[in-house]
Protein backbone atom coordinates (compact mmCIF):
# COMPACT_ATOMS: atom_id res chain seq x y z
CA UNK A 1 0.00 0.00 0.00
CA UNK A 2 2.94 2.66 0.73
CA UNK A 3 4.83 1.83 -2.43
CA UNK A 4 1.55 2.30 -4.41
CA UNK A 5 1.01 5.55 -2.62
CA UNK A 6 4.27 6.71 -3.27
CA UNK A 7 3.50 6.08 -7.01
CA UNK A 8 0.66 8.16 -7.22
CA UNK A 9 1.71 10.70 -5.61
CA UNK A 10 4.05 13.21 -6.94
CA UNK A 11 6.10 14.60 -4.17
CA UNK A 12 10.01 16.11 -5.30
CA UNK A 13 11.45 14.38 -2.31
CA UNK A 14 10.79 10.55 -2.97
CA UNK A 15 12.50 9.59 0.49
CA UNK A 16 10.78 11.77 2.11
CA UNK A 17 7.40 10.91 0.91
CA UNK A 18 8.08 7.54 1.78
CA UNK A 19 9.12 8.13 5.49
CA UNK A 20 5.77 10.25 5.77
CA UNK A 21 3.80 7.13 4.40
CA UNK A 22 5.76 4.72 6.79
CA UNK A 23 5.03 7.31 9.87
CA UNK A 24 1.51 7.44 8.83
CA UNK A 25 1.23 3.68 8.41
CA UNK A 26 2.42 3.41 12.02
CA UNK A 27 -1.13 4.51 12.49
CA UNK A 28 -3.20 2.11 10.74
CA UNK A 29 -0.96 -1.06 11.68
CA UNK A 30 -2.30 -1.69 15.46
CA UNK A 31 -5.74 -1.77 13.44
CA UNK A 32 -5.54 -4.19 11.40
CA UNK A 33 -7.91 -6.41 13.26
CA UNK A 34 -10.44 -3.77 12.92
CA UNK A 35 -9.80 -2.96 9.55
CA UNK A 36 -9.89 -6.64 8.22
CA UNK A 37 -13.47 -6.78 9.93
CA UNK A 38 -14.81 -3.46 8.23
CA UNK A 39 -13.56 -4.40 5.17
CA UNK A 40 -15.37 -8.12 4.82
CA UNK A 41 -18.41 -6.09 6.06
CA UNK A 42 -18.06 -3.85 2.99
CA UNK A 43 -17.34 -6.81 0.05
CA UNK A 44 -21.41 -8.09 2.26
CA UNK A 45 -22.74 -5.19 1.67
CA UNK A 46 -21.40 -5.08 -1.79
CA UNK A 47 -22.16 -8.57 -2.91
CA UNK A 48 -26.43 -7.64 -1.29
CA UNK A 49 -26.13 -4.44 -3.59
CA UNK A 50 -25.02 -6.18 -6.75
CA UNK A 51 -27.57 -8.79 -6.51
CA UNK A 52 -30.14 -7.04 -6.75
CA UNK A 53 -30.49 -6.00 -10.40
CA UNK A 54 -29.57 -9.31 -11.26
CA UNK A 55 -32.76 -10.50 -9.26
CA UNK A 56 -34.43 -7.61 -10.99
CA UNK A 57 -33.40 -9.15 -14.18
CA UNK A 58 -35.07 -12.54 -12.80
CA UNK A 59 -38.52 -10.83 -11.90
CA UNK A 60 -38.52 -9.27 -15.21
CA UNK A 61 -37.20 -12.10 -17.61
CA UNK A 62 -38.53 -15.43 -15.36
CA UNK A 63 -41.58 -14.10 -13.63
CA UNK A 64 -43.45 -11.30 -14.90
CA UNK A 65 -42.39 -11.95 -18.62
CA UNK A 66 -42.98 -15.60 -18.26
CA UNK A 67 -46.06 -14.87 -15.99
CA UNK A 68 -44.86 -16.90 -13.51
CA UNK A 69 -46.47 -15.61 -10.16
CA UNK A 70 -44.99 -18.03 -7.35
CA UNK A 71 -41.72 -17.13 -9.28
CA UNK A 72 -42.38 -13.21 -8.98
CA UNK A 73 -43.63 -13.66 -5.17
CA UNK A 74 -40.45 -15.72 -4.39
CA UNK A 75 -37.48 -12.75 -6.06
CA UNK A 76 -39.55 -10.28 -4.23
CA UNK A 77 -39.03 -12.10 -1.09
CA UNK A 78 -35.52 -12.57 -2.03
CA UNK A 79 -35.14 -8.77 -2.84
CA UNK A 80 -37.00 -7.70 0.62
CA UNK A 81 -34.33 -9.67 2.50
CA UNK A 82 -31.55 -8.42 0.44
CA UNK A 83 -32.85 -5.25 1.23
CA UNK A 84 -33.14 -5.43 5.04
CA UNK A 85 -29.51 -7.25 5.60
CA UNK A 86 -28.10 -4.15 3.41
CA UNK A 87 -29.50 -2.06 6.07
CA UNK A 88 -28.36 -3.94 9.04
CA UNK A 89 -25.09 -4.24 7.54
CA UNK A 90 -25.10 -0.49 6.18
CA UNK A 91 -25.54 0.49 10.07
CA UNK A 92 -23.35 -2.11 11.58
CA UNK A 93 -20.55 -0.68 8.86
CA UNK A 94 -21.04 3.00 9.63
CA UNK A 95 -21.08 2.64 13.83
CA UNK A 96 -17.27 0.78 13.28
CA UNK A 97 -16.29 2.66 11.25
CA UNK A 98 -16.49 5.93 12.75
CA UNK A 99 -15.08 4.50 15.97
CA UNK A 100 -12.10 3.36 13.63
CA UNK A 101 -11.75 6.77 12.42
CA UNK A 102 -11.62 8.62 15.91
CA UNK A 103 -9.21 6.38 16.78
CA UNK A 104 -6.58 7.17 14.63
CA UNK A 105 -7.61 10.69 14.22
CA UNK A 106 -6.63 11.20 18.37
CA UNK A 107 -3.74 8.75 17.98
CA UNK A 108 -2.27 11.34 15.20
CA UNK A 109 -2.54 13.98 16.93
CA UNK A 110 -1.84 12.73 20.00
CA UNK A 111 1.70 11.96 18.83
CA UNK A 112 2.12 15.68 16.98
CA UNK A 113 0.99 17.25 20.46
CA UNK A 114 3.64 14.95 22.53
CA UNK A 115 6.02 16.14 19.90
CA UNK A 116 5.22 19.88 20.09
CA UNK A 117 5.01 19.73 24.17
CA UNK A 118 9.20 19.15 23.70
CA UNK A 119 10.17 21.66 21.68
CA UNK A 120 11.93 25.00 23.11
CA UNK A 121 10.52 28.26 23.62
CA UNK A 122 12.36 29.43 20.44
CA UNK A 123 10.05 27.86 18.14
CA UNK A 124 7.35 28.95 19.54
CA UNK A 125 8.66 32.27 18.95
CA UNK A 126 9.06 31.81 15.58
CA UNK A 127 5.86 29.99 14.58
CA UNK A 128 2.29 31.70 14.67
CA UNK A 129 -0.40 29.48 17.08
CA UNK A 130 -2.70 29.90 14.26
CA UNK A 131 -0.92 28.01 11.63
CA UNK A 132 0.64 25.41 14.29
CA UNK A 133 -3.75 24.88 15.02
CA UNK A 134 -4.48 25.10 11.26
CA UNK A 135 -2.05 21.65 10.81
CA UNK A 136 -2.81 20.44 14.34
CA UNK A 137 -6.57 20.34 13.46
CA UNK A 138 -7.41 20.97 9.66
CA UNK A 139 -3.86 19.01 8.22
CA UNK A 140 -4.54 15.96 10.99
CA UNK A 141 -7.75 15.25 10.08
CA UNK A 142 -7.54 15.98 6.23
CA UNK A 143 -4.45 13.03 6.86
CA UNK A 144 -7.00 10.90 8.93
CA UNK A 145 -10.40 10.77 6.22
CA UNK A 146 -7.62 10.22 3.63
CA UNK A 147 -6.15 7.12 5.93
CA UNK A 148 -9.71 5.86 6.88
CA UNK A 149 -12.40 7.43 4.79
CA UNK A 150 -10.81 7.49 1.58
CA UNK A 151 -9.19 4.12 1.72
CA UNK A 152 -11.70 2.56 2.42
CA UNK A 153 -14.25 4.25 -0.15
CA UNK A 154 -11.68 3.00 -2.46
CA UNK A 155 -11.62 -0.31 -1.31
CA UNK A 156 -15.45 -0.19 -1.49
CA UNK A 157 -14.82 1.52 -5.15
CA UNK A 158 -12.32 -1.25 -6.70
CA UNK A 159 -14.53 -4.10 -4.73
CA UNK A 160 -17.50 -2.76 -6.22
CA UNK A 161 -16.47 -2.00 -9.51
CA UNK A 162 -14.62 -5.38 -10.37
CA UNK A 163 -17.75 -7.20 -9.15
CA UNK A 164 -20.02 -4.92 -11.31
CA UNK A 165 -17.60 -5.69 -14.13
CA UNK A 166 -17.63 -8.89 -13.38
CA UNK A 167 -21.67 -8.79 -14.08
CA UNK A 168 -21.10 -6.49 -17.25
CA UNK A 169 -19.04 -9.16 -19.06
CA UNK A 170 -21.43 -12.06 -18.12
CA UNK A 171 -24.36 -10.16 -19.40
CA UNK A 172 -22.17 -8.85 -22.27
CA UNK A 173 -18.96 -8.43 -23.09
CA UNK A 174 -19.26 -6.24 -25.91
CA UNK A 175 -21.09 -3.97 -24.70
CA UNK A 176 -18.59 -4.08 -21.55
CA UNK A 177 -15.83 -2.78 -23.98
CA UNK A 178 -17.67 0.67 -24.19
CA UNK A 179 -17.22 1.20 -20.51
CA UNK A 180 -12.93 0.75 -20.94
CA UNK A 181 -12.19 1.89 -24.09
CA UNK A 182 -12.31 5.31 -22.46
CA UNK A 183 -9.91 4.77 -19.33
CA UNK A 184 -6.72 5.85 -20.85
CA UNK A 185 -8.20 9.15 -21.30
CA UNK A 186 -9.51 9.63 -17.75
CA UNK A 187 -5.83 8.74 -16.41
CA UNK A 188 -3.81 11.74 -18.47
CA UNK A 189 -6.37 13.84 -18.15
CA UNK A 190 -5.74 13.14 -14.36
CA UNK A 191 -2.08 13.75 -14.33
CA UNK A 192 -2.11 16.66 -15.91
CA UNK A 193 -4.22 18.15 -13.40
CA UNK A 194 -2.22 16.77 -10.79
CA UNK A 195 0.36 19.64 -9.86
CA UNK A 196 -2.76 22.48 -10.05
CA UNK A 197 -4.73 20.56 -7.48
CA UNK A 198 -1.82 19.91 -5.12
CA UNK A 199 -1.06 24.09 -5.47
CA UNK A 200 -4.28 25.32 -4.73
CA UNK A 201 -4.86 23.16 -1.97
CA UNK A 202 -1.60 24.10 -0.41
CA UNK A 203 -2.37 27.73 -1.04
CA UNK A 204 -5.97 27.02 0.96
CA UNK A 205 -4.12 25.64 4.02
CA UNK A 206 -2.10 28.65 4.30
CA UNK A 207 -5.01 30.71 3.92
CA UNK A 208 -7.14 29.09 6.36
CA UNK A 209 -3.77 29.73 8.93
CA UNK A 210 -4.08 33.48 8.22
CA UNK A 211 -7.47 33.07 9.75
CA UNK A 212 -6.91 30.81 12.86
CA UNK A 213 -3.35 33.05 13.27
CA UNK A 214 -5.97 36.07 12.95
CA UNK A 215 -8.36 34.58 15.93
CA UNK A 216 -6.00 33.42 18.35
CA UNK A 217 -4.02 36.93 18.18
CA UNK A 218 -7.19 39.19 18.38
CA UNK A 219 -9.58 37.50 20.79
CA UNK A 220 -7.70 37.33 23.82
CA UNK A 221 -6.46 40.83 23.04
CA UNK A 222 -10.19 42.27 22.84
CA UNK A 223 -9.93 44.49 25.82
CA UNK A 224 -7.10 46.23 24.31
CA UNK A 225 -8.82 46.64 21.09
CA UNK A 226 -12.03 48.16 22.42
CA UNK A 227 -10.00 50.77 24.29
CA UNK A 228 -8.14 51.20 21.65
CA UNK A 229 -11.30 51.70 19.61
CA UNK A 230 -9.64 50.10 16.63
CA UNK A 231 -12.74 47.54 16.15
CA UNK A 232 -13.90 48.24 12.43
CA UNK A 233 -9.99 47.87 11.89
CA UNK A 234 -9.75 44.48 13.02
CA UNK A 235 -13.39 43.72 11.03
CA UNK A 236 -11.71 44.80 8.47
CA UNK A 237 -8.92 42.54 8.49
CA UNK A 238 -10.51 39.76 9.40
CA UNK A 239 -13.30 40.54 5.84
CA UNK A 240 -10.09 40.79 4.27
CA UNK A 241 -8.52 36.93 5.29
CA UNK A 242 -11.77 35.99 4.84
CA UNK A 243 -12.10 36.83 1.50
CA UNK A 244 -8.77 35.43 0.94
CA UNK A 245 -9.84 31.87 1.62
CA UNK A 246 -13.03 31.92 0.14
CA UNK A 247 -11.81 33.28 -3.01
CA UNK A 248 -8.73 30.76 -2.80
CA UNK A 249 -11.79 27.92 -1.49
CA UNK A 250 -13.53 28.83 -4.75
CA UNK A 251 -10.51 28.27 -6.89
CA UNK A 252 -9.49 24.91 -5.22
CA UNK A 253 -13.90 24.14 -6.08
CA UNK A 254 -13.36 24.82 -9.75
CA UNK A 255 -10.06 22.65 -9.92
CA UNK A 256 -11.36 19.74 -8.68
CA UNK A 257 -14.75 20.23 -10.13
CA UNK A 258 -12.82 19.96 -13.24
CA UNK A 259 -10.31 17.30 -12.51
CA UNK A 260 -13.79 15.09 -12.08
CA UNK A 261 -16.09 16.61 -14.51
CA UNK A 262 -13.62 15.71 -17.48
CA UNK A 263 -13.75 11.80 -16.33
CA UNK A 264 -16.98 11.78 -15.47
CA UNK A 265 -18.66 12.87 -18.48
CA UNK A 266 -16.68 10.87 -20.57
CA UNK A 267 -18.11 7.94 -18.41
CA UNK A 268 -21.71 9.21 -18.96
CA UNK A 269 -20.95 9.54 -22.25
CA UNK A 270 -19.71 5.64 -22.92
CA UNK A 271 -22.87 4.75 -20.44
CA UNK A 272 -25.46 6.37 -23.03
CA UNK A 273 -23.79 4.51 -26.10
CA UNK A 274 -23.85 1.53 -24.35
CA UNK A 275 -27.66 1.64 -23.37
CA UNK A 276 -28.26 3.36 -26.98
CA UNK A 277 -27.05 0.06 -28.78
CA UNK A 278 -28.21 -2.27 -26.16
CA UNK A 279 -31.64 -0.41 -26.63
CA UNK A 280 -31.28 -0.91 -30.55
CA UNK A 281 -30.89 -4.96 -29.62
CA UNK A 282 -34.16 -5.05 -27.62
CA UNK A 283 -35.89 -3.97 -30.34
CA UNK A 284 -34.13 -5.98 -32.44
CA UNK A 285 -34.91 -8.86 -30.43
CA UNK A 286 -31.97 -10.24 -30.34
CA UNK A 287 -31.33 -9.12 -26.16
CA UNK A 288 -33.78 -9.75 -23.55
CA UNK A 289 -35.34 -6.36 -21.49
CA UNK A 290 -34.07 -7.42 -18.05
CA UNK A 291 -30.82 -7.88 -19.61
CA UNK A 292 -30.54 -4.80 -20.58
CA UNK A 293 -32.37 -2.87 -17.25
CA UNK A 294 -29.83 -5.11 -15.37
CA UNK A 295 -26.87 -4.09 -17.84
CA UNK A 296 -27.80 -1.11 -17.28
CA UNK A 297 -28.09 -0.63 -13.63
CA UNK A 298 -24.69 -2.58 -13.70
CA UNK A 299 -23.13 0.37 -15.43
CA UNK A 300 -24.33 2.63 -13.10
CA UNK A 301 -22.55 0.20 -10.45
CA UNK A 302 -19.31 0.78 -12.35
CA UNK A 303 -19.67 4.28 -12.82
CA UNK A 304 -20.25 5.33 -9.19
CA UNK A 305 -17.05 3.41 -8.18
CA UNK A 306 -15.34 5.37 -10.83
CA UNK A 307 -16.29 8.81 -9.44
CA UNK A 308 -15.39 7.79 -6.49
CA UNK A 309 -11.60 6.40 -7.35
CA UNK A 310 -11.66 10.10 -9.15
CA UNK A 311 -12.25 11.76 -5.67
CA UNK A 312 -9.65 9.44 -4.81
CA UNK A 313 -7.34 10.92 -6.70
CA UNK A 314 -7.91 14.76 -5.76
CA UNK A 315 -8.10 13.49 -1.96
CA UNK A 316 -4.64 12.23 -2.27
CA UNK A 317 -3.04 15.20 -3.33
CA UNK A 318 -5.14 17.00 -0.46
CA UNK A 319 -3.23 14.30 1.93
CA UNK A 320 0.24 15.26 0.23
CA UNK A 321 -0.50 18.43 0.99
CA UNK A 322 -1.33 17.67 4.37
CA UNK A 323 1.25 14.85 5.16
CA UNK A 324 4.05 17.37 4.34
CA UNK A 325 2.86 20.61 6.41
CA UNK A 326 2.85 17.82 9.35
CA UNK A 327 6.20 16.24 8.82
CA UNK A 328 7.23 19.79 8.75
CA UNK A 329 6.44 20.31 12.45
CA UNK A 330 8.00 16.46 13.17
CA UNK A 331 11.04 17.30 11.57
CA UNK A 332 11.52 19.96 14.58
CA UNK A 333 13.66 18.24 16.80
CA UNK A 334 14.06 19.13 20.58
CA UNK A 335 16.71 21.06 21.39
CA UNK A 336 16.55 19.87 25.31
CA UNK A 337 15.80 16.24 25.87
CA UNK A 338 16.46 14.59 28.34
CA UNK A 339 19.86 11.95 28.92
CA UNK A 340 19.39 7.87 28.58
CA UNK A 341 20.89 7.33 31.62
CA UNK A 342 19.72 10.16 34.34
CA UNK A 343 21.32 11.05 37.95
CA UNK A 344 19.32 10.57 40.63
CA UNK A 345 17.55 13.99 41.40
CA UNK A 346 19.69 15.41 44.20
CA UNK A 347 16.89 16.05 47.34
CA UNK A 348 19.27 18.81 48.44
CA UNK A 349 22.53 20.71 47.45
CA UNK A 350 24.52 24.17 46.02
CA UNK A 351 23.63 25.41 42.66
CA UNK A 352 26.45 26.66 40.62
CA UNK A 353 27.04 28.23 37.42
CA UNK A 354 30.64 27.79 36.26
CA UNK A 355 31.33 29.72 32.87
CA UNK A 356 27.96 29.72 31.88
CA UNK A 357 27.22 31.41 28.24
CA UNK A 358 24.34 31.94 26.22
CA UNK A 359 23.26 34.01 23.50
CA UNK A 360 19.64 33.49 21.42
CA UNK A 361 20.45 32.83 17.90
CA UNK A 362 21.28 35.73 15.67
CA UNK A 363 21.31 38.14 18.81
CA UNK A 364 24.06 39.65 21.34
CA UNK A 365 25.11 37.16 23.95
CA UNK A 366 23.13 37.87 27.18
CA UNK A 367 25.83 35.70 29.25
CA UNK A 368 29.09 35.55 29.48
CA UNK A 369 31.05 33.22 31.24
CA UNK A 370 28.90 33.61 34.63
CA UNK A 371 29.88 32.34 37.74
CA UNK A 372 28.16 31.90 40.96
CA UNK A 373 27.53 29.99 43.53
CA UNK A 374 24.41 29.57 45.82
CA UNK A 375 24.02 27.71 48.64
CA UNK A 376 21.25 25.32 49.49
CA UNK A 377 18.79 26.93 51.12
CA UNK A 378 19.71 30.25 50.47
CA UNK A 379 17.45 33.81 49.65
CA UNK A 380 18.95 35.02 46.57
CA UNK A 381 17.89 38.97 45.21
CA UNK A 382 18.32 38.72 41.66
CA UNK A 383 18.15 42.22 40.34
CA UNK A 384 19.49 43.97 36.62
CA UNK A 385 18.15 46.31 34.15
CA UNK A 386 15.02 45.13 31.97
CA UNK A 387 16.28 42.49 29.23
CA UNK A 388 19.52 41.77 30.43
CA UNK A 389 19.03 38.09 31.03
CA UNK A 390 17.52 37.63 34.32
CA UNK A 391 14.52 35.35 33.01
CA UNK A 392 16.98 33.56 30.17
CA UNK A 393 18.81 32.16 33.29
CA UNK A 394 15.73 31.21 34.63
CA UNK A 395 14.92 29.42 31.68
CA UNK A 396 18.52 28.10 31.80
CA UNK A 397 17.80 26.41 35.10
CA UNK A 398 14.48 25.11 34.14
CA UNK A 399 16.70 23.56 31.06
CA UNK A 400 14.62 24.89 28.38
CA UNK A 401 17.76 26.07 26.94
CA UNK A 402 21.08 24.78 27.69
CA UNK A 403 24.20 26.93 27.69
CA UNK A 404 26.46 27.53 24.88
CA UNK A 405 29.29 27.13 26.98
CA UNK A 406 30.14 26.18 30.69
CA UNK A 407 27.40 24.09 33.19
CA UNK A 408 25.10 24.70 35.75
CA UNK A 409 25.45 21.95 38.82
CA UNK A 410 22.74 21.18 41.18
CA UNK A 411 24.14 19.19 44.41
CA UNK A 412 26.94 18.42 42.26
CA UNK A 413 25.23 17.08 39.34
CA UNK A 414 25.45 19.33 36.13
CA UNK A 415 21.44 19.58 34.82
CA UNK A 416 21.39 17.78 31.63
CA UNK A 417 22.08 14.47 33.62
CA UNK A 418 18.83 14.75 35.28
CA UNK A 419 16.06 13.67 34.50
CA UNK A 420 14.15 16.80 32.78
CA UNK A 421 10.59 15.87 34.13
CA UNK A 422 12.04 15.60 37.64
CA UNK A 423 14.23 18.83 37.23
CA UNK A 424 11.13 20.78 36.23
CA UNK A 425 9.77 19.84 38.95
CA UNK A 426 11.68 20.25 41.13
CA UNK A 427 12.10 23.75 40.32
CA UNK A 428 9.07 25.88 40.38
CA UNK A 429 8.96 29.24 38.88
CA UNK A 430 6.21 32.12 39.57
CA UNK A 431 6.18 34.65 37.14
CA UNK A 432 4.30 38.10 35.96
CA UNK A 433 2.81 36.11 33.43
CA UNK A 434 0.49 34.12 34.58
CA UNK A 435 -1.16 30.88 33.24
CA UNK A 436 -4.43 29.65 34.21
CA UNK A 437 -7.14 27.23 32.47
CA UNK A 438 -10.50 26.45 32.30
CA UNK A 439 -11.74 24.70 35.48
CA UNK A 440 -12.39 25.55 38.98
CA UNK A 441 -9.95 27.90 41.30
CA UNK A 442 -9.16 24.11 42.89
CA UNK A 443 -7.72 22.45 39.60
CA UNK A 444 -5.85 25.58 38.85
CA UNK A 445 -4.38 25.51 42.55
CA UNK A 446 -3.26 21.44 41.91
CA UNK A 447 -2.21 21.84 38.40
CA UNK A 448 1.41 21.06 38.94
CA UNK A 449 0.41 18.55 42.22
CA UNK A 450 -2.23 16.78 40.65
CA UNK A 451 -2.51 14.31 43.52
CA UNK A 452 -2.78 16.89 45.97
CA UNK A 453 -5.31 16.59 49.04
CA UNK A 454 -8.06 19.64 49.51
CA UNK A 455 -6.51 19.57 53.09
CA UNK A 456 -3.07 20.85 51.49
CA UNK A 457 -5.23 23.05 48.75
CA UNK A 458 -7.16 24.72 51.46
CA UNK A 459 -3.84 25.15 53.27
CA UNK A 460 -1.92 26.98 50.35
CA UNK A 461 -4.79 28.89 49.49
CA UNK A 462 -4.84 30.09 53.18
CA UNK A 463 -1.30 31.03 52.97
CA UNK A 464 -0.84 32.83 49.51
CA UNK A 465 -3.86 35.59 51.33
CA UNK A 466 -6.81 33.42 48.76
CA UNK A 467 -9.26 33.78 51.58
CA UNK A 468 -11.07 36.77 50.19
CA UNK A 469 -11.45 35.57 46.81
CA UNK A 470 -12.35 32.12 48.20
CA UNK A 471 -15.18 33.71 50.20
CA UNK A 472 -16.23 36.29 47.47
CA UNK A 473 -16.96 32.95 44.78
CA UNK A 474 -20.18 31.59 44.41
CA UNK A 475 -19.19 27.33 45.08
CA UNK A 476 -15.63 28.49 46.47
CA UNK A 477 -12.77 26.45 45.85
CA UNK A 478 -14.71 24.62 43.59
CA UNK A 479 -16.04 27.76 41.35
CA UNK A 480 -15.01 27.70 37.54
CA UNK A 481 -12.15 30.35 36.96
CA UNK A 482 -13.22 31.11 32.99
CA UNK A 483 -10.92 31.56 30.05
CA UNK A 484 -7.63 32.25 31.38
CA UNK A 485 -9.00 33.85 34.39
CA UNK A 486 -10.13 36.96 32.71
CA UNK A 487 -12.80 38.05 35.56
CA UNK A 488 -9.51 37.78 38.03
CA UNK A 489 -7.72 40.83 39.04
CA UNK A 490 -3.62 40.77 38.34
CA UNK A 491 -3.17 40.23 42.06
CA UNK A 492 -5.41 37.49 42.36
CA UNK A 493 -3.91 35.94 39.24
CA UNK A 494 -0.48 36.19 41.17
CA UNK A 495 -1.53 34.75 44.45
CA UNK A 496 -2.79 31.70 42.69
CA UNK A 497 0.16 31.23 40.84
CA UNK A 498 2.32 31.87 44.00
CA UNK A 499 -0.23 29.13 46.12
CA UNK A 500 0.45 26.47 43.06
CA UNK A 501 3.95 26.91 43.47
CA UNK A 502 3.69 26.36 47.29
CA UNK A 503 2.00 23.46 46.61
CA UNK A 504 4.33 22.21 43.88
CA UNK A 505 6.86 21.64 47.00
CA UNK A 506 9.88 22.53 45.20
CA UNK A 507 13.81 22.01 45.97
CA UNK A 508 14.15 25.65 44.43
CA UNK A 509 11.46 28.41 44.16
CA UNK A 510 12.00 31.30 41.66
CA UNK A 511 9.51 34.47 42.11
CA UNK A 512 9.82 36.51 38.87
CA UNK A 513 8.10 39.72 39.57
CA UNK A 514 5.39 37.50 40.92
CA UNK A 515 4.53 39.96 43.53
CA UNK A 516 4.44 43.25 41.48
CA UNK A 517 0.25 43.02 41.20
CA UNK A 518 -0.20 42.92 44.74
CA UNK A 519 0.58 45.86 47.35
CA UNK A 520 3.38 45.57 49.77
CA UNK A 521 1.70 44.88 52.83
CA UNK A 522 0.12 42.01 50.99
CA UNK A 523 3.95 41.16 49.52
CA UNK A 524 5.48 41.23 52.62
CA UNK A 525 2.84 38.82 53.98
CA UNK A 526 3.07 36.07 51.34
CA UNK A 527 7.10 36.38 50.78
CA UNK A 528 7.02 35.95 54.90
CA UNK A 529 5.23 33.31 54.61
CA UNK A 530 7.28 31.42 51.71
CA UNK A 531 10.66 32.34 53.77
CA UNK A 532 8.59 30.27 56.56
CA UNK A 533 7.67 27.08 55.05
CA UNK A 534 10.96 27.42 52.05
CA UNK A 535 14.00 28.48 54.83
CA UNK A 536 15.35 25.11 53.92
CA UNK A 537 14.35 25.97 49.84
CA UNK A 538 16.82 27.71 47.77
CA UNK A 539 14.93 30.94 46.78
CA UNK A 540 15.46 33.43 44.17
CA UNK A 541 13.46 36.73 43.71
CA UNK A 542 13.37 39.01 41.05
CA UNK A 543 12.07 42.43 41.02
CA UNK A 544 12.64 46.02 40.26
CA UNK A 545 10.67 46.78 43.63
CA UNK A 546 13.33 47.06 46.32
CA UNK A 547 11.09 45.74 49.28
CA UNK A 548 10.78 42.62 47.47
CA UNK A 549 14.59 42.13 47.59
CA UNK A 550 14.43 42.89 51.53
CA UNK A 551 15.94 40.48 53.86
CA UNK A 552 18.03 38.48 51.19
CA UNK A 553 21.10 36.51 52.25
CA UNK A 554 22.90 36.81 48.56
CA UNK A 555 22.52 39.51 46.08
CA UNK A 556 23.54 39.01 42.53
CA UNK A 557 23.31 41.76 39.91
CA UNK A 558 23.27 41.20 36.07
CA UNK A 559 25.36 43.48 33.83
CA UNK A 560 26.95 43.22 30.68
CA UNK A 561 26.23 39.66 30.52
CA UNK A 562 28.14 39.48 34.14
CA UNK A 563 27.33 38.47 37.66
CA UNK A 564 28.30 40.44 40.80
CA UNK A 565 27.85 38.86 43.89
CA UNK A 566 27.59 40.88 47.58
CA UNK A 567 26.36 38.46 50.65
CA UNK A 568 24.54 40.49 53.28
CA UNK A 569 25.67 40.94 56.93
CA UNK A 570 23.18 38.69 59.42
CA UNK A 571 21.08 41.80 60.97
CA UNK A 572 21.30 42.17 64.63
CA UNK A 573 19.17 41.38 67.09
Amino acid sequence: MQRLLARLIDHPDPPALDAALRWLYGFIRPQRLAIAGLLGLSLCATLLVLVQPWLTKLLIDDGLLARNFPTLALIAGLMVLAGILGTLLSGLNRYLHTRLSGRILFALRDEIYRHLQGLSPTFYGKRRIGDLMSRLDGDVAEIQRFAVDSLFSAVSSVIGLVCALAMLLALSWKLSLLALVLIPLDVLWLRWMRRKVEREVRQLREKSADVSSFLVETLPAMKFIQSAGQQQREARRLDGLGQGYMNQLLRVQVTEFFTQAVPGTLTSLSRACAFLVGGYWVVQGTWQLGALIAFSTYLGMAVGPVQSLLGLYVAMQRMSVSLGRVMELRGELPEVTSPVQSQPMPSMGDLQLQGVSFAHPGRPALLCEVQASIPHGCKVALSGASGVGKSTLIDLLQRFYDPQAGRILLGGVDLRELDLFELRRRVAVVSQDIVLFRGSLADNLAYSAPDATREAITAVARLAQLDSLIASLPEGLDSPLGERGQQLSGGQKQRIAIARALLQDPLILVLDEATSAVDERTEREVIAAIDVLFSTRTRILISHRPSTLADADLRLALHDGKLRERWEQPHEA
